[in-house]
C-alpha cells in the first residue's frame, strides 16, 4: 500500500514496530482521532478490558503503520484536519475492505456517519459515547475480523490442497460433487468403480476432507456460485 511519507509518527514510540510485526500479531483496535483526549481515554478504557490498542492523531500516519495482514478493528473520527475518515474510509474500503471500521461522530455529523455506513462502516458511534455500547460493537468487530480470517485461512489451505490433484483426480472430484456415485463416475470415465473408489480416498485424502459432503463445502467455500450436491456413497 504505496502511501505519501507521514509528516507526523505515531504517539506511541513502539506503534509502528508492533503494527509492523505480522507474525502471530494479537487483534488491535486502531484508533484514529485527532483529539488527543479522546485517544488517551478511549486507550484507557481498552486496555483497561484487555484490548491491544493502537492511537494515531491522523490518517497518514495509520497508513503508514497499518497492513491488511494485521488483525484488529479501527475507531475513526469523521473529522479531522487533512485527510478525513470518510477518506480514509474509502482508501481502506479498496485496499482492505475486510477492516471493520467504526465512525466517531460528533451530533451534528449525522450526515456524514450516513454516508459512511453506505461506504461500508461497521457502525458508528456519536460523542460522547456510551462506554458499555461502544465496547459492545467493538467486540463485534473484532469478532467479524476473526471469522473472516478464519475462513480466508481455510481458503488458501483448500486452494493449495486443490493444486496438489492430478488432472484426472480433479475430472473424478467434480463427478463426485456434482452428486454422482461411484458407479456412475465410473460409467461416465469409462473405468471401473474399484479404480473410482480408489481416486475418491487420494482426493479426500489430498483435500483432508472426511467427505464428499465436506468436500463440496470446501469447493463451494471458494467457488461460491457452484451448488454442491454430493453424494457420499
Amino acid at each position: 500500500m504505496a502511501r505519501k511519507k507521514a509528516a507526523r509518527k505515531p504517539e506511541n514510540a513502539a506503534s509502528t514496530a508492533a503494527v509492523s510485526s505480522h507474525s502471530g500479531a494479537e487483534p488491535t483496535v486502531f484508533v484514529v482521532d485527532d483529539d488527543a483526549s479522546v485517544r488517551e481515554s478511549l486507550s484507557l478504557l481498552l486496555k483497561a478490558v484487555g484490548h491491544s490498542v493502537e492511537p494515531f492523531e491522523n490518517a497518514q500516519s495509520f497508513l503508514d503503520a497499518y497492513s491488511p495482514d494485521l488483525p484488529g478493528c479501527l475507531i475513526l473520527d469523521v473529522r479531522m484536519p487533512g485527510m478525513d475518515g470518510l477518506e480514509l474510509q474509502r482508501l481502506l474500503a479498496k485496499d482492505a475492505p475486510h477492516l471493520p471500521v467504526i465512525m466517531l461522530t460528533a451530533h451534528g455529523d449525522l450526515p456524514m456517519a450516513v454516508d459512511s455506513m453506505r461506504a461500508g462502516a461497521w457502525h458508528f458511534v456519536e460523542k460522547p459515547y456510551d462506554r458499555k455500547r461502544l465496547l459492545g460493537i467493538i467486540e463485534e468487530a473484532l469478532a467479524a475480523d476473526r471469522e473472516f480470517r478464519m475462513q480466508n485461512s481455510e481458503q488458501i489451505e483448500i486452494e493449495r490442497n486443490l493444486a496438489s490433484l492430478t488432472d484426472r483426480e480433479r475430472e473424478v472430484m467434480e463427478h463426485l460433487v456434482d452428486g454422482k456415485s461411484t458407479k456412475m463416475v465410473a460409467l461416465a470415465l469409462g473405468t471401473s468403480p474399484n479404480t473410482i473408489a480408489h481416486q475418491r480416498a487420494s482426493i479426500l485424502d489430498k483435500m483432508q476432507a472426511e467427505s464428499v459432503v465436506d468436500l463440496s463445502r470446501m469447493l463451494h467455500l471458494i467457488r461460491p456460485e457452484a451448488t454442491p450436491g454430493p453424494s457420499d456413497e
